[in-house]
């Protein structure tokens, strides 16, 4: 290998893993119709795999666009043992290395999709894909890392990051996990401190909506607030008044309203915009950055665009979903077919999607996740006469960077820049792993995507690789194909055939006080000297 190249090399500290299974599934384009995976021997096709993984450790990219948040430029990426060793023009290498030609092609940071639940037990079900086939999903789609919520068991964190662990002994990618909080004690307030010293997770989830079970109320959400900033952990909200909400579902049932378009008139967007607004303004009392996941609404969205002007540390996540579908879906005379697009807070109306897109091409919403909660039509039956007890939540881990990219790039609405920074880079820097991840650049993780800009897609349940049957954008077509996914150094997606295994995926800690934090203390300082309190006062006596 060239000596110039030698010297750049940049050894990073990984974690350490041991693959669980000796198998490597292998799973090619076209699925059967049933899209089942071979976990248990039953497949499209095996390999025995040694000690020594059958894909080369070191790969060159020639010729491509290479495409940062910040810059792009035609370059050679050179890639060994899982890491880019080098980023320049005209690299030299020696025998024993995968050449990939790029030429007229994007090279871009693999996926971050910051929003996913898998192998989660959830309204009298749990989601179809667990952490092998949602995770194999996702590559096949060109995202190389998701950031997973762990639900407490019985209310413990501890408990429940011990639950998610063992799911995720399957995982054949990179993850990091994020915390539900539902529930407020002493002991949730000391897990907290342990998941945050010693478990790698950074972010805190409080749900103002699911009354009964996973929701808080305002008390506890504040004691939350001020725990997170006392750690440097992000509080993230799903904002929706569940108290409403649970008024709304009685009133739709009161008028004979039982099918899926019950579930959208019962949370509106108002409902969704006024829990927005009351945590905005909670986080803001407290003084602590805010995350709004699935941003759905306007409503919602001009709360957040309200507080950044303002200058409040405020992130808004939108969904794929509620960026390009309508709620027109949940009227569908056919029970399967609007029940899959059941999710909370619901897809809107039309105009929405439009609104919510301009919002991320104008920097009012920051990154792009999926909020990919999978259930089958035999699960969404569950509600077939009570829209409450159908599973909420849709697919999108596998179609996120495609529908993103023809849906924003291809029209023009934002660069290939932004691209990155919207479903990759954001997302690393949020949650405090950039530059290991969402970059190319020298001593970054090796997880890369390739992107024709010139190829074509379509999305169908039939070949999806979720186990889901159904599918929301089923029958889309669009331009920009991902040729390529390279996750960790190893080439898991080329000429639409995915090589994963189980157990080959690595748990990513996240260390806390990422950049939202900068400038807190000053705040905090700046408010107390505001005060001109206590005042100082003498007691007139007669």
């Amino acid at each position: 290998m060239d000596s110039s190249l030698t010297t750049q090399k940049i050894h990073c500290k990984s974690l350490l893993f041991t693959p669980l299974l000796v198998t490597v599934i292998i799973i090619i384009l076209p699925f059967a119709q049933s899209n089942q995976y071979c976990d248990a021997g039953i497949g499209y096709g095996e390999s025995t795999c040694g000690v020594d993984s059958p894909y080369s450790s070191k790969i060159l990219i020639t010729g491509g666009t290479v495409v940062n948040a910040h810059h792009q430029e035609v370059a050679d990426v050179y890639v060994e043992d899982g890491i880019i060793v080098a980023v320049q023009s005209n690299i030299k290498v020696g025998d024993g290395v995968k050449i990939i030609d790029a030429t007229g092609k994007y090279v871009m940071p693999g996926g971050i999709d910051p929003h996913t639940h898998l192998a989660m037990e959830f309204m009298g079900t749990e989601t179809i894909d667990d952490y092998f086939s949602g995770q194999a999903a996702a590559l096949a789609g060109g995202t190389t890392m998701h950031i997973d919520f762990v639900i407490p068991v019985n209310g413990s964190l501890l408990a429940g990051f011990d639950a998610y662990v063992k799911k995720a002994e399957r995982s054949c990618m990179d993850y990091g996990f994020h915390m539900a909080i539902t529930k407020w004690d002493n002991s949730v307030s000391r897990e907290m401190e342990l998941i945050v010293k010693d478990k790698g997770i950074n972010s805190f989830k409080f749900f103002m909506a699911y009354k009964g079970s996973l929701m808080i109320n305002d008390e506890l959400l504040l004691e939350g607030f001020k725990k997170c900033k006392s750690l440097g952990a992000l509080a993230m909200v799903h904002a929706e008044n569940g108290d409403a909400v649970f008024e709304g579902q009685k009133r739709m049932l009161e008028l004979g309203i039982t099918g899926p378009e019950g579930h959208a008139l019962s949370r509106p967007p108002m409902l969704e915009g006024e829990a927005t607004g009351r945590a905005i303004r909670l986080a803001g009392f407290v003084n602590t950055p805010l995350y709004v996941v699935h941003v759905m609404s306007i409503d919602a969205m001009e709360e957040i665009a309200k507080a950044r002007k303002s200058g409040q540390k405020v992130i808004g996540e939108p969904v794929v979903s509620g960026l390009v579908l309508d709620d027109s879906v949940l009227w569908d005379s056919d029970f399967k077919t609007a029940a899959k697009f059941v999710m909370s807070p619901p897809i809107r109306a039309p105009g929405h999607g439009k609104a919510l897109q301009a919002a991320l091409s104008t920097g009012i919403l920051q990154l792009v996740g999926t909020d990919h909660c999978t259930f089958n039509s035999r699960q969404k039956a569950l509600g077939i006469d009570d829209f409450r007890k159908i599973p909420n939540g849709v697919n999108g881990l596998e179609e996120r960077m495609h529908i993103v990219w023809d849906t924003m790039v291809v029209s023009g609405k934002i660069s290939s820049s932004d691209f990155v920074r919207l479903t990759s880079t954001e997302c690393a820097r949020i949650f405090n792993i950039y530059p290991r991840k969402g970059a190319i650049l020298v001593g970054s993780d090796a997880d890369i995507i390739i992107l024709n800009p010139n190829s074509s897609f379509e999305i169908t349940s039939a070949t999806h690789h979720s186990r889901s049957d159904t599918n929301v954008y089923e029958g889309r077509k669009g331009k920009g194909k991902i040729e390529v996914t390279i996750a960790g150094g190893k080439i898991v997606w080329e000429n639409e055939e995915l090589k994963v295994f189980p157990g080959s995926g690595k748990y990513i800690e996240m260390p806390p006080y990422n950049y939202l934090f900068d400038g807190i203390e000053k705040a905090d300082l700046d408010y107390l000297s505001s005060l001109k309190a206590p005042v100082k006062r003498s007691i007139q006596t007669s």
